[in-house]
């Protein structure tokens, strides 16, 4: 930690009229991690109402499933939120639009806990990052969340989701979103069968839902595991955990 608090000091050092950040919560924010480490051209996969603060330095395009227009459509409780306008509309896991190589950073907070495979959406994003590029992930713990009644992921799991395709668990995530998160915003259900009609309504829409959902350590092993045993060519410039979120900072090799 010693060593990224220095890093940060040296990046932001007389970037604004006030100087440096002062303390280690202002060097640990969102905002000044990004603006440290994002340059040049790049994504955000997800933005919704709450896109990154990005630096001067750094141009980004929102990608989403669906418009914006759609989006509203989708998730009504957003009404009154502005919205990002949709650049690019991809599947966030895929970018099937981007090139290999093609972007400096890449932007995915609160995003890859609602990937059907995290692994592989993981090494998409890294596919389209250039050498010395960016991908800057924050990752919510689900002990500060809607879902903290739900079953922790385990790293098993998310390699399951990765070899046989996320077809063989995506229904029991919903029923899981249904039982112990939807009670969260007032929807109770009392019966079997309008869990099943919830269920099935909820997969009709394809609604994005956090299909994973980790603490801390589950997020590092994951992460660990797909430098280390995925080989994904990238290496962990920062990681924090800031309470609520963690957030990766990786850069690809």
């Amino acid at each position: 930690m010693t060593g990224t608090i220095t890093r940060l000091k040296r990046l932001l050092g007389g970037r604004s009229g006030d100087g440096a950040p002062s303390s280690v919560a202002d060097l640990l924010s969102r905002e000044s991690l990004a603006a440290a480490y994002l340059r040049g051209s790049g994504i955000e996969i997800g933005a919704l109402q709450n896109p990154l603060k990005v630096p001067a330095e750094a141009s980004v395009r929102y990608v989403d499933r669906l418009s914006r227009d759609q989006l509203r459509l989708q998730y009504p409780e957003l009404n009154g939120c502005p919205l990002v306008e949709v650049d690019l509309i991809d599947e966030g896991e895929r970018l099937s639009t981007l090139g290999d190589g093609s972007q400096e950073f890449v932007v995915a907070n609160h995003f890859l806990e609602h990937c059907q495979d995290p692994i592989g959406a993981m090494k998409n994003m890294v596919r389209v990052l250039r050498p010395g590029g960016v991908a800057y992930l924050a990752v919510p713990d689900k002990r500060f969340t809607f879902d903290h009644d739900r079953p922790t992921t385990t790293l098993d799991h998310v390699v399951r989701d990765r070899r046989e395709g996320p077809a063989w668990s995506r229904e029991m995530h919903f029923v899981e979103w249904v039982r112990h998160v939807e009670p969260t915003f007032g929807r109770v259900y009392s019966t079997e069968e309008a869990v099943a009609g919830r269920v099935a309504e909820l997969m009709k829409m394809d609604y994005s839902i956090h299909f994973h959902n980790w603490t801390t350590a589950e997020a590092v092993e994951l992460i660990g595991h797909c430098v280390g045993v995925e080989r994904l060519p990238v290496f962990v410039e920062v990681f924090v955990s800031m309470g609520p979120e963690m957030i990766f900072i990786l850069r690809r090799r």
